[in-house]
């Protein structure tokens, strides 16, 4: 078994789409809307094969803002999106730089050899940067 896909609902699906693809260097897969729901959505590829489905609803409310990781872990369900990326520094000053707000600069991780950021994408949304090639360097 192998994870497909993560599903996050959006308040302007064309923007985050936009954002998601310039941002994460990610591809529209394909595009779907299910008309009796009023709900449109993206379902983006990477080219290594991990998929961010984006979705909106009309009538969709915000849910979890976290200020940070830490605050996230104080509600059950869905808290953030984590990227394996080749340099956490490199990626991280680039997701600012497109509009991702700063969450936790970039920093070495609890899990030893590993080095991680946090940043909030222009919803709000949580994603985590890791480097684990240094640590596999080590």
């Amino acid at each position: 078994m192998r994870l497909d896909h993560v599903g996050l609902a959006v308040a302007d699906l064309d923007a985050m789409t936009a954002w998601y693809c310039s941002a994460l260097d990610l591809a529209v897969e394909f595009e779907f809307a299910v008309d009796p729901a009023d709900l449109r959505g993206s379902m983006l590829l990477s080219a290594e094969g991990h998929r961010v489905e984006l979705l909106h609803r009309a009538g969709n409310v915000a849910g979890l803002q976290a200020a940070s990781p830490v605050d996230a872990a104080l509600t059950r369900g869905f808290g953030h999106l984590a990227f394996d990326v080749p340099d956490v520094d490199t990626t991280y000053d680039a997701l600012i730089a497109a509009g991702a707000t700063d969450r936790m600069s970039p920093r070495p991780s609890p899990e030893p050899g590993v080095r991680m950021a946090y940043v909030a994408d222009p919803e709000g949304n949580l994603i985590e940067l890791l480097d684990r090639t240094k640590g596999e360097k080590s």
